[in-house]
């Protein structure tokens, strides 16, 4: 059972204040508070868990993670977790999979047909492996359930080989996903080579497991962007772009780039997301070289910090739901806590927003 303890943090408020965590709460057309509450960590079972992603799915929250004995790096010992709730209070784990030779990691939830879906992408870690690890040697792999409770066996998702899958977002009886690609599968000597190389585009299926590219958000640098839909089929896009800072862009409904905007920030595992009033957008910032895993709002194509969570050292990967109008679900993994013998634990974490 996942091991559960609680922290409570006080409120934020317009301006800053140190509470033992930094926080700054900005507003977008009024004053904005947020209280952010109920910090706990869902499951440690004393290895490396790291990598989540939060849905509802027939009345119940669903939460997917990657849980690997060996640590963050590649590894076929890696497995990708799958706990449901209620209310998000108490959690039980309803499937776990791994896929043989493979590394599995950054799982991420999809929705199509009445269906549930949990993709992720993995590396070839197997026999005869080359030297230089890359994304040639990637595919996506998912499993997916009609009532949350039975799941299918593994299957690979055609049309993501030679691709690192990643976020999601479902519009129009369609799945959208991010896969980073080397521009024509290109073989390369390095890492900086494949940088000036690699793409991150958009996969689309209509039965979520055959995939085929629609568009593009980055021609070079490619790497994990999150993306939202509007009513008009627009799509905003949060993109890293390695260590450097993070991009805003916009695509039409044709999937063609509108406009592109460097942003303030890097922005590591980026999450973005509509609540209410307010898009939101979460993600590991450095700052001062030290990792903040840190929720902004988006307002006017700038991030404003709205506040804060306990994180520290390998931290990132946050996703979000509603859980009521003004309350919002937040999970993401870190490694700010210590064990008995003071060795770090990489956890996974909710915290509970309410504006």
């Amino acid at each position: 059972m996942p091991h559960e303890h609680h922290r409570s943090v006080k409120k934020f408020s317009l301006f800053l204040i140190v509470i033992g965590f930094f926080s700054t709460v900005v507003a977008e057309t009024q004053a904005v508070d947020v209280s952010v509450k109920n910090v706990r960590s869902v499951f440690n079972n004393g290895e490396h868990n790291a990598f989540t992603d939060l849905t509802w799915f027939k009345g119940n929250i669903y939460l997917t993670f990657r849980s690997c004995p060996d640590g963050h790096m590649v590894f076929p010992t890696s497995r990708i977790v799958v706990l449901t709730s209620s209310s998000g209070k108490h959690w039980s784990q309803v499937h776990s999979f791994s896929v043989k030779n493979r590394d599995t990691r950054d799982p991420h939830f999809a929705h199509l047909n009445g269906q549930l879906f949990v993709y992720t992408g993995t590396w070839y870690c197997g026999p005869n492996q080359p030297q230089l690890r890359n994304i040639n040697q990637m595919v996506g792999y998912g499993v997916r359930t009609k009532d949350g409770k039975q799941w299918s066996s593994s299957f690979m998702l055609e049309g993501t080989y030679g691709h690192y899958v990643w976020r999601t977002a479902t519009n129009n009886n369609r799945v959208y996903m991010c896969g980073r690609r080397t521009r024509d599968f290109a073989e390369v000597a390095t890492l900086r080579e494949r940088a000036k190389l690699l793409q991150s585009q958009i996969l689309a299926s209509e039965d979520g497991r055959r995939f085929l590219p629609v568009g593009t958000f980055q021609e070079k640098d490619g790497d994990e962007t999150a993306f939202m839909f509007d009513d008009s089929g627009t799509i905003t896009a949060i993109a890293r772009r390695g260590r450097g800072t993070a991009e805003l862009i916009t695509l039409s409904a044709n999937f063609q780039v509108t406009t592109r905007q460097e942003l303030d920030r890097y922005i590591g595992g980026p999450f973005i997301g509509r609540f209410g009033d307010h898009t939101l957008v979460a993600g590991r910032n450095i700052v001062n070289g030290v990792s903040k895993m840190v929720i902004c709002t988006l307002v006017d194509g700038k991030l404003e910090n709205l506040c804060e969570l306990p994180a520290g050292g390998d931290c990132s990967y946050p996703s979000m739901i509603q859980l009521c109008p003004g309350c919002v679900l937040v999970s993401y993994y870190s490694s700010h806590e210590k064990d008995d013998e003071g060795k770090p634990m990489t956890n996974i974490y909710l915290a509970e927003l309410e504006f």
